[in-house]
């Protein structure tokens, strides 16, 4: 809701350092105001323009630009109304109804030099009536709500709630056969139609490479070695004495020469 007036305080929407007022002639008809018909030439007054707003209601002050002395103003409750009215030939010049606090009113016109400072004006004024109108929508909504019955959300006596906890079951069981399965590195069973003998590998093949003879003495080391085909000999003399039948012997000492 909106606070009292007297506890509000008053705001400034716009300010313009030039404004001209003129006095108007009556209306002669429905067709509207024409700033034609002024002696623009001639102006009342001129002076400074103030628009503040206290609450919904915005002011139009017409202060003198030097002392700050209160000429007129003219309250606005709605905009566009019967407050402020453009004219039908011009975006520069308004009629407003000023008001001297007493209840006695008139209408007087006024006027920019430049065609901004009239878009100030109109805009302030527009901006302003948007907030109030946006104010009293939300105002509407509160009253609303305030008015509508409350949802009671709470449990009744013996009211019970009922939860389904099959999932959690479910993710337990899981838990257990992972912990189940052993952590070490055995190897896993074969496929099945394989069989397992054909997983071991096959035994190792033994030596079957002769082996030289064993050295007897230190006469081998001078010899040419024997084939490694041959199969060894009985008598360990006997491969030095028939290396060949052309060969020399020495019949002192019986060794083949070589």
């Amino acid at each position: 809701m909106m606070a009292d007036s007297s506890d509000q305080y008053e705001s400034v929407l716009c300010v313009k350092s030039e404004v001209h007022v003129y006095r108007i002639p009556p209306r002669s008809s429905n067709r509207g105001y024409r700033a034609a018909d002024w002696k623009l030439e001639e102006p009342a007054w001129s002076g400074r323009m103030k628009i503040t707003a206290k609450g919904k209601t915005a002011f139009i002050k017409l202060e003198d630009r030097i002392t700050g002395e209160l000429f007129a103003q003219a309250p606005v409750d709605q905009y566009p109304g019967m407050v402020v009215e453009a004219v039908s030939d011009s975006s520069r010049y308004f009629v407003i109804r000023i008001e001297d606090g007493n209840g006695r009113h008139a209408f007087i016109g006024i006027g920019f030099a430049d065609r901004g400072d009239s878009f100030d004006f109109n805009v302030a004024l527009q901006d302003h009536f948007k907030w109030v109108k946006q104010e009293g929508e939300l105002a509407r909504q509160e009253a609303a709500q305030i008015s509508a019955p409350k949802l009671d959300l709470g449990f009744k006596e013996g009211q019970t709630i009922k939860i389904n906890i099959g999932n959690i079951k479910k993710k337990e069981s899981g838990g257990a056969a992972g912990k189940s399965r052993p952590m070490g590195g055995s190897l896993l069973p074969p496929p099945p139609g394989v069989k397992s003998s054909a997983m071991v590998p096959p035994p190792t093949a033994q030596q079957t490479t002769p082996t030289a003879p064993p050295s007897t003495g230190m006469i081998l080391d001078f010899g040419d070695p024997a084939p490694a085909a041959a199969p060894p000999s009985q008598d360990l003399w006997g491969d030095f004495t028939s290396a060949g039948s052309g060969s020399a012997q020495d019949s002192r000492s019986g060794w083949v020469q070589f």
